[in-house]
C-alpha cells in the first residue's frame, strides 16, 4: 500500500492537505484512533437500540416531518436502505469528479470523529471507493443546503447498497459492475447510517473547497498579470508607495501594494519619466481592489477549515455522556453565506482586470488602437473585451446572493433552509468565470509590453512573458483568437506562481 495518504481522525486538517491530496493524487484512511471510536460508538448506539422503549430520531423514527412514526426493529435496515433511495433525487450537470472525491474524503473525516454512529464496514467502504477511483455520479441540482446534502450525499451513497452509477478510470458504469470487479459485497444498513450518510454539508464544504484552492491561484495570478498590465499601460508607481498604504492598514491592500512594487522592482518601463499625473482607478486602486477581495479569501477560508473539521449529521451520539442529541449541524448558514461572498470578492478581481483590458485597447499612452498594427484592417484585440464584459456581467447576475432565500420544505418542517448548495455551485461558475476573464488581459497586457520595446520589463515580469510566449505569439495581424484565448487559459491555470 501507498504511503502517500491522508491520515483521517479528529486531527484538526489543514487546507495545504487539502490541496495536496487532489495535487498529488494521494490516498486517505483513517487512523487506529478513529478505528476505535467509530466501533465504540457504534457498539454504544447497538446497547441503546436494545431498549424497545426508547424513541430515537432517525434511528427507530421516520425522518423530517415523519419523525413521530416508530419503526420497528426487524425494519430497521430497511428503513436506512428506503432513505437512501428516496432521497437519491438529484437532476442537473454532472458534479466535477474532484469534487466528488472531496465529498468523500470529506465525509469520511466527519464520521471519523465517532459521533455518528456508523459500522466500521461502511466507513471502510467509502475509503475503499475514494483510493479505488470508484466515484460515485452526483448531481448538482437537489440541496436546499439545510438538512443536509440531502439529495446529492444520497447519490454518493448508493453504490454502498450497489446501486447507482460510479465513475472508474474513466468510464461511467453501474455502481454494481463495479463491485463485482473488486469483490465488494452491498452494505447492509444498520440503524442511523442512512441518516448520517446523507446528512451533513459535505457537497457545499467540498465546492468550497475546491472554489478556495482554485482562486487562491487566482488571487496570485491577478497581481501578476495587473502588474504587467501596469508596466504595459506606463502606470506611475506612486499609488504603490508604503505611505499611503500604513495610513488605511488593510492586510489586504498593504500586502498587494508591496507585491506589486516587487513584481515591478528592476522594470525599466517602471522608472521612466512619465507624461500623467495619475492613472485609472482600474491601475491606482489594484491594492485597495485585490487586497479587498484577499482579505474576503482569508475570512471564508477560516470558515471553511472549520466546517471540514466538524461533524454536521444528526442526530449526533456522545457515548462517553449517554447521549443522542437531535440539532441543526447540518444547517449550511454559515457556508451560504460565505459562498455567496467568495464569489462577490472573486468577481471584482473579474470587473477590474476588464477594465484594465479595455484601458490597454483604448489606443492611449502610445499603445496602437486594439494593440494591432494597421488598425482598421485589422480588428486586434476589439472583440477579446467583448467577450470580458459580457463575462462580467455574467458574473454581476450570478453574485445576486442566494444565501438571502429560503423556502419551506418536509410538511414545513424544514422552514429555514440556507440555499448553500445554490451558492456553491454558482460561486464555482463565477470563479471559472474569472479565470477567463485574466487570461484575456493577460493576453492584451502580453500584446501591449511588446510595443514598449526595446526597453524591458522586471526580471519577474520578462520571466512570465518568456513562458507565455512560449504558447502564444505576438499577434501581427488578425488571426482566430478564440485559440489564443483558450491557450491563456490552460497557461495561466498551469502557471507556478508564488508571488505573495
Amino acid at each position: 500500500m501507498s504511503y502517500n495518504y491522508l491520515p483521517l481522525d479528529r486531527n484538526w486538517l489543514h487546507f495545504s492537505q487539502v490541496k495536496d491530496l487532489l495535487d498529488f493524487e494521494q490516498l486517505v484512511s483513517i487512523t487506529f484512533d478513529a478505528h476505535e471510536k467509530i466501533i465504540a460508538c457504534r457498539n454504544y448506539l447497538d446497547s441503546k437500540m436494545a431498549d424497545k422503549n426508547g424513541l430515537f430520531y432517525g434511528i427507530n423514527t421516520g425522518f423530517g416531518f415523519l419523525q413521530n412514526v416508530k419503526i420497528d426493529a426487524g425494519q430497521i435496515e430497511q428503513l436506512q436502505y428506503n432513505l437512501l433511495v428516496s432521497h437519491a433525487c438529484g437532476l442537473g450537470e454532472e458534479v466535477p469528479k474532484e469534487i466528488i472525491k472531496l465529498m468523500l474524503m470529506l465525509k469520511i473525516k466527519s464520521l471519523s470523529y465517532g459521533n455518528s454512529g456508523v459500522q466500521i464496514d461502511t466507513v471502510i467502504r467509502l475509503m475503499d471507493m475514494f483510493n479505488n477511483d470508484v466515484l460515485p455520479v452526483i448531481y448538482t441540482q437537489g440541496s436546499l443546503g439545510a438538512s443536509g446534502d440531502l439529495a446529492p450525499l444520497s447519490h454518493l451513497s448508493l453504490p454502498l447498497i450497489g446501486l447507482g452509477d460510479v465513475w472508474h478510470e474513466g468510464q461511467k458504469m453501474k455502481a454494481a459492475e463495479a463491485m463485482v470487479k473488486f469483490g465488494w459485497e452491498p452494505i447492509h444498513l444498520q440503524s442511523k447510517e442512512g441518516l448520517a450518510l446523507i446528512n451533513g454539508t459535505q457537497f457545499m464544504s467540498a465546492y468550497g473547497l475546491c472554489c478556495l484552492k482554485k482562486a487562491e491561484h487566482l488571487l496570485q495570478m491577478a497581481d501578476l498579470i495587473s502588474a504587467l498590465s501596469f508596466d504595459a499601460f506606463d502606470c506611475t508607481g506612486e499609488p504603490l508607495d508604503p505611505h499611503i498604504h500604513a495610513l488605511r492598514a488593510h492586510k489586504g491592500q498593504v500586502a498587494t501594494a508591496a507585491n506589486l512594487r516587487g513584481l515591478l522592482r528592476g522594470s525599466e518601463i517602471a522608472v521612466q519619466p512619465k507624461a500623467q499625473v495619475q492613472d485609472p482607478y482600474s491601475f491606482r486602486c489594484i491594492p485597495q481592489v485585490h487586497g479587498a477581495s484577499k482579505d474576503a479569501f482569508e475570512h471564508i477560508l477560516s470558515v471553511f477549515v472549520r466546517e471540514m473539521n466538524s461533524v454536521t449529521d444528526n442526530p449526533n451520539i456522545f457515548p462517553d455522556d449517554d447521549l443522542i442529541l437531535g440539532g441543526g449541524n447540518f444547517h449550511g448558514q454559515p457556508l451560504a453565506l460565505s459562498l455567496d461572498y467568495l464569489a462577490i470578492a472573486m468577481s471584482e478581481i473579474a470587473s477590474i482586470s476588464e477594465r484594465r483590458t479595455y484601458q490597454l485597447i483604448s489606443g492611449q499612452r502610445g499603445l496602437p488602437l486594439f494593440l494591432v498594427k494597421d488598425a482598421g484592417l485589422n480588428s486586434g484585440f476589439m472583440i477579446p473585451q467583448y467577450t470580458a464584459a459580457g463575462i462580467v456581467s455574467e458574473n454581476k447576475q450570478l453574485c445576486t446572493p442566494s444565501s438571502v432565500d429560503s423556502i419551506s420544505s418536509s410538511n414545513n418542517q424544514e422552514d429555514h433552509v440556507s440555499m448553500g448548495a445554490n451558492a456553491a455551485t454558482k460561486c464555482l461558475r463565477v470563479i471559472n468565470n474569472v479565470e477567463k476573464v485574466l487570461a484575456i488581459e493577460l493576453l492584451g497586457a502580453a500584446q501591449a509590453l511588446e510595443f514598449r520595446r526595446p526597453k524591458k520589463s522586471s526580471p519577474v515580469l520578462e520571466q512570465l512573458m518568456h513562458a507565455f510566449r512560449q504558447h502564444i505569439s505576438f499577434n501581427e495581424a488578425d488571426r482566430l483568437l478564440h485559440t489564443d484565448m483558450v491557450a491563456a487559459i490552460d497557461f495561466l491555470a498551469k502557471y507556478p506562481v508564488n508571488n505573495e
